[in-house]
C-alpha cells in the first residue's frame, strides 16, 4: 500500500510524516547542535550543507580578475578594431563578473550563519529566523522573523539522494489551527546522514515543548568553518525579549 501524507500539500520529496508532538516518538530526544537551552527557551542553529570556503575563493578570484579585464579593454585601439558583437559580448561578461563579485562578497560577509529557530515552551511559540537572499546583490536582503504556535506545527521528513546533499532533512509544516492544511513551512534541519539523528532532533523538540525531560548536551559541539568579521544573526530587540521570556514577563 502506497504511503500518503496526512498533510494537505506535503513537502517536496516527502518521505514520511513524523509523530505528532504529544505522541510516542521514533527515537529518544537528542539535539544535533544547540546555541542555548534552559527552562524557558531553546535555540538551535541551522547550518547549511555547503562550504563557505568555496564561496570565499570564487569571490576573491572574481575580484582579482576585474581590474585585468578593464585593463584589457583600455588597450589602445582595442575597442575600435574589434567587431561590435564581440565588444558587446565582452562588456556583458564584464558586467556578469562584477555582478558575481558583489553577490559573492555580500553573501560571505553578511548572510547569517546557522539561521536559528527558537522554541519558547512557556509561551508555546516558535520563532524562525529567515534571511531572504535575492539574486540581485544591490537589492535589500531582509531578515524576516516568523512566529508560529507550536500546536499548529507538524513534522515532515524528506530523503534526498543528490550528489552533495544526501541524507534526511526535517521540515516543520505550519497548518491552519485544527486542520492539516499547510499555510507555511520551514526547515528545522538541513540534511543529516543518520536517520536516527533526524528522528532524535524532532523528538527533542517535541519533548522540550511538552515539558518532558530532555538531555541538554548536543551530539556536536563544533561549528562549521564559516568565518566572517561580522555578527550575522541579530534578533530584533522586541523579538529577543519576547522569545526569551515567559508569558507576562518583560
Amino acid at each position: 500500500m502506497k504511503r500518503q501524507s496526512r498533510l494537505d500539500a506535503p513537502v517536496r520529496y516527502w518521505d514520511e510524516d513524523l509523530p505528532k508532538q504529544a505522541d510516542a516518538q521514533k527515537a529518544p530526544p537528542q539535539l544535533i547542535r544547540v546555541n542555548e537551552i534552559n527552562d524557558v527557551w531553546m535555540e538551535i542553529p541551522r547550518y547549511v550543507n555547503y562550504g563557505w570556503g568555496g564561496q570565499w575563493f570564487s569571490s576573491i578570484t572574481a575580484l582579482f580578475c576585474l581590474p585585468f579585464c578593464f585593463l584589457f579593454l583600455s588597450l589602445p585601439g582595442f575597442v575600435i578594431n574589434i567587431p561590435i558583437v564581440l565588444l558587446l559580448f565582452i562588456l556583458l561578461a564584464e558586467f556578469g563578473l562584477l555582478f558575481f563579485c558583489i553577490f559573492g562578497f555580500r553573501s560571505v560577509l553578511f548572510e547569517p550563519r546557522g539561521a536559528p529557530v527558537r522554541f519558547n515552551r512557556k509561551r508555546q511559540k516558535v520563532y524562525v529566523y529567515e534571511y531572504q537572499r535575492s539574486v540581485w546583490p544591490w537589492k535589500r536582503w531582509p531578515v524576516v522573523i516568523k512566529v508560529f504556535d507550536w500546536a499548529d506545527i507538524q513534522g515532515e521528513r524528506v530523503q534526498l539522494a543528490g550528489h552533495a546533499d544526501w541524507g534526511h532533512r526535517i521540515y516543520c509544516a505550519v497548518c491552519k489551527p485544527g486542520t492539516y492544511e499547510v499555510v507555511d513551512r520551514f526547515v528545522l534541519a538541513w540534511t543529516v546522514g543518520n536517520l536516527r539523528d533526524a528522528y532524535g532532533l524532532w523528538s527533542h523538540c517535541c519533548h522540550y515543548m511538552e515539558a518532558r525531560p530532555v538531555p541538554k548536551n548536543p551530539l556536536l559541539t563544533d561549528k562549521p568553518a564559516d568565518w566572517t568579521p561580522f555578527r550575522t544573526v541579530r534578533w530584533p530587540p522586541d523579538v529577543e525579549r519576547e522569545s526569551t521570556t515567559a508569558t507576562g514577563m518583560m
